[in-house]
């Protein structure tokens, strides 16, 4: 993530979710880990990890699984070192008869940083919504996903 480092003002704190957003669309574990402390600590639903090599592992399984990830953050609330993230990403996985099962994840991440600005806690809540192709938000033909917009009707 970029070298954005507490204490966060408004500015800096949207644009530290927005360097996560941008990392994260990667899909890239070795790269997305480095934003984290060698001794960072997760919760992701069920999961508990710790370490960074342990979140490497989790997202080159996480995206394995999870085909055509696309993902937006959005800033919920900070202080000095804690950004709040609500989230919403869409993937698929594969069908046995060939097709494609989509789907739309929402939820919440409450994030702490250290120091030098990489993440040293990070706890995440979500739920997986299966949707149709034709409701997908950030289908192939958005190349900005800050440009899709979510009005409340669509939550």
């Amino acid at each position: 993530m970029a070298n954005i480092r507490p204490p966060f003002s408004t500015e800096t704190a949207h644009a530290k979710v927005k360097a996560a957003q941008a990392l994260w669309n990667t899909k890239d574990p070795a790269r997305v880990a480095q934003a984290y402390t060698e001794e960072t600590i997760w919760r992701n639903r069920a999961d508990f990890l710790k370490g960074r090599k342990e979140v490497e592992a989790w997202l080159t399984k996480k995206w394995e699984k999870e085909l055509g990830y696309r993902l937006r953050k959005e800033l919920f609330t900070f202080s000095d070192d804690k950004i709040a993230v609500q989230f919403f990403y869409e993937w698929y996985e594969n069908t046995p008869d060939g097709g494609k099962q989509w789907y739309r994840t929402y939820g919440l991440e409450d994030w702490t940083f250290a120091a030098d600005g990489r993440m040293r806690k990070r706890m995440m809540s979500g739920n997986d919504v299966k949707i149709t192709d034709e409701e997908r938000w950030f289908k192939d033909d958005v190349v900005d996903v800050d440009s899709v917009t979510i009005s409340e009707k669509h939550l």
